[in-house]
Order: C-alpha cells, then sequence, then structure tokens
C-alpha cells in the first residue's frame, strides 16, 4: 500500500490537480509540508500516551502519509528509504 499510495502522491506534485489536497500541500512548499510532518508528530505522541489504539493507528497514518508527501518532494524514494534500512541493519 506504501508504495501504491507514494506513486500516487508523485502523480499529483507532477500533475497537480485542482482541488487536491496533496497538490496544496505542494504549492505551499517544502517549510509547509515539513510543518504538517512535525504537527503530525506531536500527534502520534499524544496518542501514544493515550489508551487508545484505534487512535494511534489513525495519527500513525497520518504521519506516514505527510512523511511520503515529504519525500515526494525532496525526490526521497521508498526505494531510497529500504536501502538505508538494509544498510543499517547490516551494521
Amino acid at each position: 500500500m506504501l508504495k501504491k499510495l507514494y506513486a500516487l502522491i508523485v502523480q499529483r506534485r507532477n500533475t497537480m490537480p485542482t482541488g487536491s489536497y496533496v497538490s496544496q500541500l505542494f504549492g505551499q512548499g517544502t517549510d509547509r509540508i515539513a510543518q504538517k510532518v512535525g504537527e503530525e508528530a506531536v500527534e502520534v505522541i499524544i496518542a501514544a500516551k493515550n489508551d487508545n489504539k484505534d487512535e494511534l493507528v489513525s495519527e500513525i497514518t497520518d504521519l506516514v502519509f505527510h512523511l511520503l508527501v515529504l519525500m515526494a518532494d525532496r525526490n526521497i524514494t521508498i526505494e531510497d528509504v529500504d536501502k538505508e534500512l538494509e544498510k543499517r541493519q547490516k551494521n
């Protein structure tokens, strides 16, 4: 699912369809996208302190989504992240 979602995000970045939330984020630039990642990370922390798994899963999903947008904005692929994870596993 992550690769499929990432591909859709890249498509939205390339076509910038009107009314798309992803296009709106790209239009606002890297600073805004990074800010959203930070906001979502804080929401994950807050949700982790609560005793509600569904809330935490929802907030993690929002964070992952915005991380994928940031990755696409900075031309970082899922494969780039996979390679880094593999490198770290070997160390």
